[in-house]
């Protein structure tokens, strides 16, 4: 007797679909038989993790047979120590993606709203479905996040509203004094949630220092993580910080052991090499330079970036896609955020950006 296991699901995740990573660089060489593929899809810093936290990682290892310290004390200590502010702000998850559902869970309840933008982050409608909330897109202002669009979408029902700055996949940002009048307009009982994932990455003077507006708005969230500059994807770790309030609702949510032993341990080694992360910083700004200069010889549009990672127009970015994946380079494609000509490159070592360059070339020229 065959059963409907999907109609035993909720509403909300009946009608999902999942997440689409980037393509792991195992699975090409083993479909082309390669031994030399790079992966610029998936904005993973190109040098890895700090080589402190790599050590402290290793020094942990013998006691994995223990839980890890559900409430992250000396990781929690560590963050507020260096941003000056309180432990009990602090919600840690397993990558900051965590902590965007726990955000969903804990205050959108099914029929709410949610307000995100056009072309923003493809994990702000997913966790808002699966909690059977409404989603509220907005479009988008010159591939970025319309403010004023957004606080007019805000009705009645909204409850939560997601905001990257800078924005992935396009690489925009806001300025202070925009966000700052979107956070003075937006009535106190919605929450709003900026995802500064890349944050470490801009060099521009009128970015936003959102920790200090927390004590003005209790109703912001800064989601923030290790996965990108710190390099430490792979153990899965990122932090929201917040009004207590806030933080004490999340923490409700969150389940007891979400971060692992060698993540608290590899993070918080990793919050100490400044060099590295400086290091992490200049290579990328670099590397930005050698892509948009390729881009502009080759006569492509490109949108502005200030994240580690770059849109550029393609044309049929489905087939130049593919076509690089037989050249050995893994790009991402971003139809699903309603960017079907374009492809979204991480930047990478100059020698990969050099090699995706000359590839893309070769294919473009129909080489």
């Amino acid at each position: 007797m065959s059963m409907d296991i999907l109609g035993l699901g909720t509403p909300g995740v009946r009608g999902l679909q999942p997440y689409i990573p980037g393509k792991p660089v195992e699975e090409l060489e083993r479909e082309l038989g390669i031994t030399n593929a790079i992966k610029l899809a998936s904005n993973e810093n190109p040098l890895g993790p700090s080589p402190r936290a790599l050590e402290a990682a290793r020094a942990a290892l013998p006691d994995i047979a223990r839980y890890p310290d559900g409430g992250g004390f000396g990781l929690k200590r560590a963050l507020a120590a260096k941003l000056d502010l309180e432990p009990e702000q602090f919600t840690l998850g397993n990558g900051s993606n965590d902590v965007l559902e726990f955000l969903a869970r804990a205050f959108v309840q099914p029929g709410d709203e949610v307000v995100f933008a056009q072309h923003a982050f493809a994990v702000y409608p997913i966790v808002t479905q699966a909690v059977s909330g409404r989603a509220v897109e907005v479009a988008a202002r010159d591939w970025g996040h319309d403010l004023d669009a957004m606080q007019r979408a805000i009705g009645e029902r909204t409850r939560l509203v997601f905001i990257a700055n800078p924005n992935n996949p396009t690489g925009t940002w806001l300025k202070r004094a925009a966000l700052q009048a979107f956070l003075d307009a937006v009535p106190s009982r919605v929450i709003v949630a900026i995802d500064e994932a890349y944050f470490e990455y801009v060099n521009e003077r009128d970015y936003p220092d959102t920790l200090a507006w927390l004590a003005r708005y209790p109703n912001l969230v800064i989601t923030r993580t290790f996965s990108k500059i710190y390099g430490l994807a792979g153990l899965r770790i990122g932090y929201g910080v917040s009004s207590t309030a806030i933080a004490d609702v999340l923490n409700r949510v969150r389940q007891p052991f979400n971060v692992n032993s060698l993540a608290l341990a590899a993070a918080m080694a990793a919050l100490d090499d400044t060099a590295h992360l400086e290091k992490s910083r200049r290579m990328n700004t670099e590397g930005m330079v050698q892509l948009e200069e390729g881009f502009r010889q080759l006569g492509l549009p490109y949108i502005p970036s200030v994240g580690n990672f770059v849109c550029v127009e393609v044309g049929d970015a489905a087939r130049v896609y593919d076509a690089l994946l037989r050249q050995g380079v893994i790009v991402r494609p971003v139809a699903n955020y309603g960017m079907p000509r374009h492809l979204r490159i991480t930047v990478g070592l100059p020698e990969e950006n050099e090699r995706f360059l000359n590839s893309l070339e070769k294919i473009l020229k129909g080489k």
